[in-house]
């Protein structure tokens, strides 16, 4: 990638609600007056790229999501070998030459997998209380390493036995950054997702 933009990779497991905090999280930066784009890695489709770009008509250019295809490993193009994701990068600088943000989201993923520096600016971790209220502490880079953790699927922590205050105390216990708990299906803490990355990304 010859030029530059503030880049957002966003991973997590399968299922964890990636996917929706990207559908909830563009329209408010859209209406924080920045041109998004969003590119969706996934193993063999481009089934998420084609939910988003069906989500943000209107609101983006359609030239402005798109799908990377990763292969057997989805972490591969996220962090071994992310050229494919920078060359899409740069074919929506063509299209956009003012483009303020992309978000990376990542193929669905075990705790390990991180984003590569020179991909992404900040890397958010999304796991869920569906998961399991241990998943903080296994640890694993994705939950250590993160810019930012997010503990998705708030209202179903009653419903699947997970403790949502412990959840949130091994976070603190295992981590040094922040932690913000989301709910993509009422949007409650999305707004908090986004301060984060308008103040640490953009500087705004």
């Amino acid at each position: 990638m010859s030029r530059q933009v503030a880049t957002v990779g966003i991973g997590g497991p399968v299922g964890s609600g990636k996917t929706s905090l990207v559908r909830a999280l563009v329209p408010r930066l859209r209406e924080a007056g920045l041109q998004v784009g969003v590119i969706a890695n996934d193993i063999l489709t481009q089934e998420d790229a084609d939910v988003l770009r069906d989500s943000f008509a209107g609101l983006i250019p359609p030239e402005l999501v798109a799908g990377v295809e990763t292969g057997a490993c989805p972490h591969t193009g996220i962090r071994e070998d992310p050229s494919m994701n920078l060359e899409q990068i740069d074919r929506f600088l063509d299209i956009e030459p003012d483009l303020d943000l992309v978000l990376l989201e990542s193929g669905g993923d075990n705790l390990a997998a991180t984003f590569n520096p020179e991909l992404a600016d900040y890397f958010l971790y999304v796991i869920s209380t569906a998961e399991g209220d241990d998943i903080p502490r296994k640890r694993g880079p994705g939950v250590t390493e993160a810019d930012l953790l997010v503990i998705n699927k708030t209202d179903l922590a009653p419903h699947v036995g997970a403790d949502l205050d412990l959840m949130l105390e091994d976070a603190d216990e295992v981590r040094d950054g922040p932690v913000v708990t989301t709910n993509c299906k009422t949007e409650d803490g999305i707004d908090d997702v986004r301060e984060e990355i308008q103040g640490q990304v953009l500087f705004a």
